[in-house]
C-alpha cells in the first residue's frame, strides 16, 4: 500500500479509541486544534477572558468544579483567577477544525476503502473497521458519507473472511452504520446480506452469534426489514432457540427475545413461532386482533403440531374464547374455532382444562343439532373428534351435565343419540362416535350405563356389522368398543359373532394378516379372548374356520422372533395364547379338539410358555390351559390290555400270575404321552409349575396351583402324584403359598392340595411339627367358606389335630 495506518490494531487498548483515532490524521494537524484539558480535536471552542481557548464542554465542568469546592474561577492554564465566567464562542477555529476534520476523514475514508480487502493484513482491515465505526459514531451524516463513499458493500464482503476476529468486527461495524438510519438499513438489506446474517446464528463460535444478533436486532427495528428477515429459512427457529439456550450469554438471549419480539410485527412471522414453539404472539392475536386476524391465525392454530406442554397453555389462554366463538361465531370463526380446538383437545391435560371451561354442552349441542343451525357434516366429524379426545381423559363424565334435561354424556338418551348417529352417518364421523363410546366405557365409573342403554337400544347386532368395514379405524373403533362390552355382554356378542354373517371370519382374517402386528390385530385376538370361554358353539364354529390352527402358528412365530409390532406384541400375544388356551376347555365335548391339540403339540407348546418371564397373563393363561389338558390326561391314557388266562389258571387261581408291563406312567398307570395324552409327567412340567409358585403375580401361582393339583385328582395314583412332587420339591412351596394366604381362592386351592399331600403319612409327620401350617389349617377351618372348612377338617385329622372320628360336618368325597 501506498499509505498506510499510523499505529496498528490492538484490542485491548480501546478504552482510549477516540483519543488514538484523533491522532490518526493523514494532514497535518495543529497544538491549537486539541484541548489543553481533554487532549482531544475541539468540535466546539470557546476562548475565555485571558484569551485561552477550550472546548465548551470541558472548561463548562472546570467552572462546575470551581463552584462546588469554593474556590474562585481560574484558568485552568495559568490558574489565575477570572472576572467573569463568560464563553466566546470561537468560530474562526472551529471552522478551520471542521474543515481539518472534513478533508482529513475523506482521506482517512479513503484509506479506510484501500484496505477493506481480501489482500490487506488482518491488523489493517480491523483498524480500518475500527476507524468506520468510530467516524460513524460521530454524528449521523458520517454514517451517509461512509455509505456513500461505497465502504458498506466492501464491509458486507468482509464478513466472508477467514479470519473470526475480522468477520466479528464487520457485523459490529454493519450495526453501527444502519443504527437508526433507516436508508442504511435499506441498503445493507438488498440482495442476500440479510441471508448472510442469518448464517452467523448457528455459528459455534457464540462471539459471532452475539454480533450477529445484535445486528438483526437493530435491523428488526425497521419494520419493511421483519418480513425479510423473517423470510429467510431458519432465522425465526434459531432465534427461538436462542431465547431458551444455555450455552450463549445473557445479553445474546436478550437481543434474540427483543429481536422476536420486533418480528412479530409481520404476521407471516407471528405463524412461524408459532410453528417453533413460541405462540404468545398467535395466542394474543387471536385474543386481540381484528377479526380477520383473529380468523386466519385460529386456522392456522387448528393445523399446527403441538406438543402436549403447549396445548395446555393454549387451553388455559383460549379454551374459554374460543368455546364462545363455537357457540355464537358465524359458521367460518365456528369452524376455525373447532379446529382449533380439536388440536388442543388430543392430550389429556389440556382436556380436563376444556371439560372445566365448560365445552361438554356445546359439543353435545352442535352434534345433535338440526335443523337451520346445525353444524354441516364435516364440522360435525370435527366436533366429534373433540369428544373423542376429551372422553380419554380421567374424568367423572357422571357428574357433568351436558344437557337441558340434567342429562350427562353416559344418559340414556345421549347414548341413544350417538348410536343413532353411529348408524346415520358417514365412516369418518362414526369412526369418531364409536372411539367416544370406546372412551365411556373404559372407564369403569361409566361402562356400566353405557351397557345398559346399547342393551336397550338393541344395538350389539348393528355395532358387530362395524368389524366388516372397510376403513381400517372404523373396524379398530368397533372392535376396542366390543371388546370393552365383551365383560358385560359377552353371550350376546358370541351370539352375533356366530351368525352367518361372517363377522366372525372377518376377525379370524385380521389376525391372520401376516405382517408386522397392528393395534387393529391386538385388539381383534383380546375381544376373541374376552368371549365365554365355554361356549361351545363359538368353539365349534373357530374349529371349523381354522381359527385355532392359526392362532398357534402366529404363537410359534412369535416366539421364534418373527414378527415385529413394537408396543402391540405383548397383548398381541397374551390374547393368542388365550384364544388358544380356550379350545382345552371343550375337550371332553368336542373330538375334534383333543385331535387337533394331538396333532399340534399344544401341550409342548403351553409348557415352553410357562417360561416366559415378564409376561404374567401368558404365564397364567398357559398354566390354566395345562390344567385342562392334565385333567383329560386319565381319559385318554391306553390301559394295557392284559392276556386271557389260562383254563389251568381259571380253575386253579393259585396258577395264575399278572404279567409284569414295563413303561406305564406310574400317574396314570398306563400308556402316556405329552402328545397323545397331555401328561404332565411325561411333559417334564411339573418342575417349571412348581418354579411359577413363587410368582409375584397371584393369579398366576393360582393357575399354576391348579394345573399341580391335576397330580393329585381323583382318578389319579394320588400316592404317585405326592411322590411327583416330592420329587420336584413342590411339597415346601405349596405350603409356603398356604401360608401367605394372599387371596381367598389361593387358600381354598392350597387347602385342598395340601390335604391331598397329607395323605402321605410321612409328609404328615413332618408337617405336624410346624406349627405354622396347623395354625394356617385351623384358621381355613374356622373362617373358610363351608367347602374348604370340610378339607381342612380332614387335614388337620391327618396331622392330628383333630380328633378322627365323626367330623363336625358330613363327610364329603
Amino acid at each position: 500500500m501506498a499509505e498506510s495506518w499510523q499505529g496498528s490494531y490492538d484490542a485491548g487498548s480501546q478504552s482510549d479509541d477516540s483519543y488514538r483515532f484523533e491522532r490518526m490524521h493523514i494532514e497535518p494537524i495543529y497544538d491549537s486544534f486539541f484541548c489543553p484539558l481533554t487532549k482531544q480535536v475541539m468540535r466546539d471552542p470557546v476562548t475565555l477572558e485571558n484569551g485561552q481557548t477550550f472546548e465548551r464542554e470541558a472548561i463548562e465542568k472546570w467552572f462546575r468544579e470551581c463552584r462546588e469546592s469554593g474556590r474562585n474561577l481560574q484558568c485552568p492554564l495559568t490558574l489565575k483567577e477570572l472576572k467573569s465566567a463568560d464563553l466566546k464562542p470561537s468560530i474562526a477555529l472551529r471552522n478551520t477544525i471542521e474543515e481539518w476534520s472534513a478533508r482529513n476523514e475523506a482521506a482517512q475514508l479513503d484509506m479506510a476503502r484501500k484496505s477493506l480487502n481480501s489482500s490487506s493484513s488482518e491488523g489493517d482491515i480491523l483498524l480500518a473497521l475500527e476507524y468506520v465505526q468510530q467516524i460513524c459514531n460521530k454524528s449521523r451524516s458520517n454514517k451517509h458519507i461512509a455509505c456513500n463513499a461505497g465502504l458498506l458493500p466492501m464491509i458486507i464482503d468482509m464478513l466472508k473472511s477467514s479470519s473470526r476476529r475480522v468477520r466479528c468486527k464487520s457485523l459490529d461495524t454493519l450495526r453501527i452504520v444502519v443504527e437508526d438510519d433507516s436508508e442504511n438499513k435499506e441498503i445493507l438489506a438488498e440482495g442476500d446480506t440479510v441471508r448472510s446474517i442469518v448464517k452467523f446464528l448457528s455459528n459455534e463460535q457464540s462471539k459471532e452469534r452475539e454480533e450477529a444478533v445484535s445486528l438483526l436486532y437493530e435491523l428488526s427495528k425497521s419494520e419493511a426489514l421483519c418480513e425479510k428477515i423473517g423470510s429467510i429459512p431458519g432465522a425465526i427457529l434459531m432465534l427461538v432457540g436462542m431465547t431458551s439456550s444455555k450455552s450463549d450469554n445473557i445479553l445474546t438471549v436478550e437481543k434474540a427475545e427483543k429481536t422476536l419480539e420486533n418480528l412479530e410485527k409481520c404476521e407471516n412471522n407471528v405463524l412461524q413461532m408459532a410453528e417453533n414453539g413460541r405462540l404468545q404472539a398467535l395466542l394474543t392475536q387471536i385474543l386481540e386482533g381484528p377479526p380477520e386476524t383473529k380468523l386466519s391465525m385460529s386456522n392456522f392454530l387448528g393445523n399446527l403440531v403441538l406438543d402436549n406442554d403447549i396445548k395446555v397453555l393454549v387451553a388455559k389462554s383460549l379454551g374459554s374464547s374460543l368455546i364462545n366463538i363455537m357457540r355464537s361465531g358465524n359458521m367460518q370463526s365456528r369452524e376455525a374455532a373447532l379446529k382449533a380446538l380439536s388440536q388442543i383437545s388430543s392430550c389429556e391435560a389440556s382436556a380436563k382444562v376444556l371439560i372445566e371451561t365448560g365445552i361438554l354442552p356445546s359439543l353435545v349441542k352442535d352434534l345433535f343439532t338440526v335443523g337451520p343451525h346445525q353444524l354441516p357434516m364435516r364440522l360435525k366429524e370435527v366436533a366429534a373428534t373433540i369428544l373423542a379426545n376429551i372422553v380419554i381423559s380421567d374424568y367423572d363424565f357422571d357428574s357433568i351435565l351436558v344437557g337441558p334435561d340434567h342429562q350427562t354424556l353416559v344418559s340414556e338418551d345421549i347414548v341413544h343419540n350417538l348410536l343413532h348417529l353411529i348408524s346415520n352417518t358417514g365412516p369418518a364421523i362414526e369412526c369418531k362416535l364409536l372411539q367416544v363410546l370406546v372412551g365411556l366405557t373404559d372407564s369403569p365409573s361409566t361402562v356400566l350405563s353405557v351397557v345398559a342403554a346399547i342393551k336397550s337400544s338393541g344395538a350389539i347386532i348393528s355395532l358387530v356389522q362395524f368389524i366388516e368395514a372397510p376403513q381400517k379405524e372404523l373396524r379398530v373403533a368397533c372392535i376396542k368398543l366390543l371388546q370393552n362390552l365383551s365383560p358385560h355382554v359377552g353371550q350376546e356378542l358370541a351370539d352375533a359373532l356366530r351368525g352367518t354373517v361372517g363377522q366372525l371370519g372377518s376377525l379370524i382374517k385380521v389376525i391372520s394378516e401376516n405382517i408386522s402386528v397392528t393395534e387393529e390385530q391386538a385388539a381383534a385376538i383380546r375381544l376373541l379372548a374376552e368371549l365365554p370361554e365355554r361356549d361351545l358353539g363359538l368353539a365349534r364354529q373357530m374349529l371349523d374356520e381354522g381359527a385355532f390352527q392359526l392362532v398357534y402358528s402366529r404363537v410359534v412365530k412369535i416366539r421364534q422372533g418373527g414378527t415385529k409390532g413394537g408396543r402391540f406384541v405383548t397383548p398381541f400375544l397374551e390374547g393368542l395364547v388365550r384364544v388358544l388356551a380356550r379350545v382345552t376347555l371343550v375337550l371332553a365335548d368336542e373330538q375334534d379338539a383333543i385331535a387337533l391339540c394331538r396333532e399340534l403339540n399344544v401341550a409342548a407348546l403351553f409348557i415352553e410358555l410357562l417360561q416366559s418371564n415378564g409376561l404374567d397373563n401368558v404365564q397364567m393363561s398357559s398354566a390354566t390351559a395345562l390344567e385342562n389338558l392334565s385333567q383329560e390326561s386319565k381319559n385318554l391314557t391306553r390301559f394295557p390290555e392284559l392276556p386271557t388266562p389260562g383254563v389251568c389258571a381259571s380253575i386253579f387261581p393259585c396258577f395264575s400270575k399278572q404279567p409284569t408291563i414295563n413303561g406305564l406312567c406310574r400317574l396314570h398307570r398306563g400308556t402316556c404321552s405329552l402328545r397323545e395324552s397331555f401328561c404332565l409327567l411325561e411333559g417334564q412340567a411339573v418342575d417349571k409349575l412348581v418354579a411359577l409358585l413363587d410368582h409375584t403375580n397371584e393369579k398366576v401361582v393360582e393357575a399354576a396351583l391348579a394345573a399341580l393339583s391335576t397330580l393329585l385328582d381323583d382318578g389319579v395314583d394320588i400316592e404317585q402324584g405326592v411322590l411327583v412332587l416330592c420329587e420336584a420339591e413342590g411339597v415346601r412351596p405349596i405350603l409356603d403359598v398356604l401360608l401367605e394366604k394372599r387371596t381367598e381362592n389361593l387358600r381354598r386351592r392350597a387347602v385342598w392340595v395340601v390335604e391331598r399331600l397329607l395323605r402321605s403319612d410321612e409328609i404328615a409327620y413332618e408337617v405336624s411339627g410346624d406349627p405354622n401350617v396347623s395354625t394356617a389349617l385351623v384358621d381355613a377351618f374356622q373362617h373358610a367358606d363351608y367347602r374348604t372348612r370340610q378339607i381342612a377338617e380332614r387335614a388337620l385329622k391327618h396331622v392330628d389335630r383333630l380328633p378322627n372320628f365323626s367330623g363336625v360336618f358330613p363327610s364329603a368325597g
